[in-house]
Formats: C-alpha cells, structure tokens, sequence
C-alpha cells in the first residue's frame, strides 16, 4: 500500500490491520486502477493482488455497474456514500454477488477511493431464517386447531366404516377399508403437524455432535441409505454443542433421508457429514442486549441433482416438497428445532448437489443459565 504521509512502519501495520478487517477492502487510484487490496478483497475477487493492479475495477464488474457510478461521485462530492444490496454479479466475480458498499475519498490522495465490500450472503441467510420461524409458528396455530377441530370426528367416521364393514359385501367392504386407510392417513398427518403446537422450553445439554451424527449414520446404513456412500469430514476438535439430543437426531436423521432419495440407490450417491468451527457469527436475541455466538457448523452434502429453482427460497416452508407423496412438513420441522437451538439452516444447491448448513451455539458450562454459549475454544 502506497500513501503520502504513512512511514514504512505504519504502511505495514496498516496492511495488517486491513488485512485482519473480515471484509474485501480495494483503494482505486484516479484511474480506476486497484492500488491496494486485502487479503479478503483476492479471495473475492478470484486474483492476486499483482494481476489486480494491472487492472482497472471496470475489468471484474459488469458493463455499466452501479459500483463505478458511486465511484464516480465520491471523487466529485469528496464524501463517504453507503449502498445496500448491489447486484455485481459477473462471469469474472461468479453468481449471486450481492453486497453492500461503503466507497469514501482519500484526501492524502487526489482521486483515490476506497471502497469496502459486505457481502449479504450471511444476513440475508438470518433473515430468512426469521422467515422459516415464522412460518414454522403459523403451523403451530394450524397443528392446534387440526388436532381439535379434525381428530375427534375422524374416529367417529371410521368406527362408522368399521361397523359397515362387518355387514357390508364385498365389493362395499373394499370401499369401507379405503375409508378407514384414508382416515389413519389423516390422523397421522395431523399427529405428525401435532409436532409444531409443542412451545414447552426444550431441555438442552452438552451434547457430542459427532455421537449423534455416527448414530444417525448407523441408521441409514441400515435401513433407507443402505446403498449409498457416507462420507465424513469431522474437526475432531470441535466443542460440544448447546442442544437437545433426541430432536438434534431428529433433525440430521430428515436430512440424511432427503439426502439419499436426493441421490437414489443406483446412481453412486455420495452423501458427505461435515463439522467445522467458524468463529465470528453472532446474532442478537430479540427483546434482550444478549447476543449469541454461532461457531458451530454442520453440514449435510449430497451429490444429487439439486434443488429446483422456484422452491429453494421457500424450501423450509410448510406444505413445500418436490416429492410425489412427500407432506412437506419434514423441512419445516428441521427448521423449527434449529430455530428452538438458537441456530440458523440454510441450503445452497446447484445441479452438482445440494447441502444443508446449520450454524448453532457452543456449550459453556458458566454461560448455560443465561443462553450466550460462546465456545471456550479460541481459533485466533
């Protein structure tokens, strides 16, 4: 980095300390040209910092970028502008890139910018799991009012059919039986969405995620994944997350089971269970001051053929499903118990697979009473 009133020791701690900012950070001279980029800014966009300084910012942005626009008019007004989820998106920087940009003047430097990227992967991810909670609490009230209003007068109809049935002919006793199937169908339906109306506080612990993953595992092998490879990518490192067992298996147990009718039994399906430790996500607890570390990462990958385009943004929503005879509540449940965690899932697919990332709270034993698990383990 080149500036005309730092000395070579604070150049380098400068470096450093942009470097260290967690977000792509460029400086631009007065033509347009990349002087300066962190170690965040190569990673975004897909270059060294050499062959960035050999290009001008219009060579990695689309024709006519709102970017080069701001940039434009912060080198006349000489003063900061902020713009939210902007679309820069091109075959150089890859799909889907959207941000938020900080660009503001360099005095010391006549016509240098410098321009800040955020991008909105992460928060849009939160907000949209504000969005499965919410759907996740409209079925609570649904799941309440099927189980009175629909339960009592499905026994009534298929006691009646049962009494048809012992008088009925034959041909009328095959039309007796499929209403008593369909009846059963109906109530299992509606115990399954009894599931959502449960709002007791779940009782939560230190708990091994590996143990629960290898058990959920074990079951697959041996029953609906019998013929399809699982893999695994553990950090055996990993602190033990801040959860319930049972429901913690009930939710990689959907997972992995869409995960091998994702990949079928015949076409060498891979299924891939991953842990990892990513430090620095932190949410806020509503109505609280509190806020709540997300280290934790899990991951369930399939090498499937995706998810179809117009469901993915609702995929955890209730009813939502690609399968022939699916119900659509499995998603929407998983949804549920990681949002009663604490934590976040989302889903990112291609027509090369498809995986499920969960994001949840460490365990810490003098933190439990008060729900900020932040993990002991220090990855600095």
């Amino acid at each position: 980095m080149t500036t005309a009133t730092l000395s070579p020791p604070q150049v380098s701690l400068a470096e450093v300390v942009l470097n260290t900012i967690r977000h792509p950070v460029i400086m631009l001279d007065a033509d347009d040209r990349i002087s300066f980029a962190n170690a965040d800014a190569e990673d975004f966009f897909r270059s060294s910092a050499v062959m960035l300084a050999r290009n001008t910012l219009g060579h990695f942005v689309p024709f006519g970028s709102p970017l080069l626009t701001l940039v434009e008019q912060v080198r006349e007004r000489q003063s900061p502008v902020n713009e939210y989820r902007v679309d820069i998106s091109s075959p150089r920087l890859g799909g889907d890139k959207l941000v938020d940009i900080l660009v503001a003047p360099v005095p010391e430097l006549p016509g240098s910018v410098v321009v800040m990227f955020q991008e909105r992967s992460m928060a849009d991810k939160i907000d949209r799991q504000m969005t499965h909670r919410g759907a996740a609490r409209s079925v609570t009230g649904l799941a309440a009012m099927l189980a009175h209003e629909i339960k009592n007068p499905l026994s009534g109809i298929r006691g009646a059919a049962q009494l048809l049935e012992s008088s009925a002919s034959d041909e009328d006793r095959a039309l007796t039986r499929l209403i008593t199937d369909e009846t059963d169908r109906i109530v299992a339906l509606v115990d399954r969405m009894e599931v959502f109306s449960d709002e007791r506080p779940i009782a939560r612990e230190a708990v091994n995620i590996h143990v629960v993953l290898d058990h959920v595992k074990a079951i697959a092998r041996n029953g609906f994944a019998n013929k399809v490879r699982i893999l695994e990518d553990y950090d055996p490192s990993l602190p033990p997350v801040y959860g319930n067992r049972d429901q913690l298996v009930q939710v990689f147990l959907n997972l992995v089971k869409n995960a091998a009718e994702a990949v079928g039994p015949d076409t060498g399906g891979e299924i891939t269970l991953s842990t990892a430790f990513r430090p620095g996500i932190r949410l806020a607890v509503p109505g609280t001051r509190d806020r709540v570390s997300l280290p934790l990462e899990f991951c369930v990958h399939d090498n499937g053929p995706g998810v179809p385009d117009d469901i993915l943004p609702i995929l955890f929503d209730p009813f939502i499903t690609s399968k022939t005879n699916g119900s659509g509540l499995g998603l929407a449940l998983v949804a549920k118990i990681v949002g009663e965690h604490g934590g976040v899932i989302e889903c990112d697919s291609s027509p090369r697979g498809t995986t499920f990332r969960i994001l949840m709270p460490a365990w810490k034993e003098s933190g439990s009473r008060r729900g900020d698990q932040t993990p002991e383990r220090d990855d600095r």
